[in-house]
């Protein structure tokens, strides 16, 4: 019997211990400069108000105790400090208004917080849009983690979603970079504290992550699977190859919200990155 308790003790303090390491992890809220002003019935076509905007362009820095993780790499960094149409199509340039300058480029942003580019160990990739793959060419040594449909779509884009929201010229020279090619879901480490999760829509394979920090909690990183709280107020996203796979992505996402407690930080939300970003959350 004492043989026992003490087997009961050990086991549960090692349990802890792998509970606690699971999510001794922090976040950081970063962003390849913005877009804007620009009226916000051009991203949302139903809203019934025309009012200018400005966004944010997310990035995640996530440190976690089995390796550095990047959430979307931003804006190319050839955009920078004015020189957008060197790079983008001008229609694109001229509508979304990027400002970015060199200082605000993954690269930089990591060195701000104590990280260079080889500490990459996996990039996350919510999908193959301009302001989300831009940088991926900088991290040839990193694990690209994105859905196989995604990758297909990125180097061979539907007719539907041709035009200035692919830019070849962010990934052309990655195609022999290491990819872990994903079919839905998947649990990062394999303890939980960073899921992937697939969430269709927007485009065919965009993905969205789930975070278990041990002082926030349980927030999911939505990207372009909900931009902003605009959509969750019965206004959907302009941009999308199906209303239907959207409707169900960001359903799938207020529910798992609703049932786990869990925090949703969207993809261009201006109110949120203003209060919480250019910071770690523990």
């Amino acid at each position: 019997m004492r043989n026992l308790r003490l087997f009961t003790v050990l086991f549960t303090a090692l349990l802890l211990v792998s509970v606690s390491t699971a999510s001794a992890q922090r976040l950081y809220w970063t962003a390849s400069g913005q877009f804007g002003p620009f009226n916000i019935q051009g991203l949302i076509p139903t809203y019934p108000e025309a009012r200018d905007i400005k966004i944010p362009v997310n990035m995640w820095i996530l440190d976690h105790p089995k390796g550095l993780v990047l959430f979307d790499t931003g804006n190319n960094v050839a955009i920078s400090d004015g020189q957008c149409k060197k790079h983008w199509a001008a229609g694109m340039c001229d509508f979304v208004k990027p400002s970015q300058t060199r200082a605000d480029v993954i690269d930089k942003q990591l060195e701000k917080v104590g990280y260079k580019i080889d500490d990459v160990k996996i990039v996350i990739t919510s999908h193959s849009h301009l302001d989300h793959i831009g940088n991926i060419e900088m991290f040839p040594k990193a694990i690209h983690v994105i859905q196989k449909k995604e990758l297909y779509q990125a180097w061979w884009p539907e007719k539907f979603q041709r035009g200035g929201a692919h830019v070849m010229a962010d990934y052309d020279d990655a195609r022999d970079f290491n990819y872990l090619e994903l079919d839905g879901d998947y649990d990062l480490f394999g303890d939980g504290s960073v899921v992937v999760l697939s969430t269709p829509g927007h485009t065919l394979g965009h993905q969205s992550v789930k975070v278990q920090l041990p002082e926030t909690g349980t927030v999911i990183l939505s990207q372009d699977a909900i931009w902003m709280e605009e959509n969750l107020e019965g206004y959907p996203a302009g941009l999308n190859y199906s209303v239907l796979d959207y409707t169900n992505s960001v359903n799938r996402l207020k529910m798992m919200a609703d049932i786990e407690n869990a925090k949703i930080w969207f993809g261009h939300s201006g109110k949120q990155y203003d209060a919480m970003g250019e910071q770690w959350h523990k």
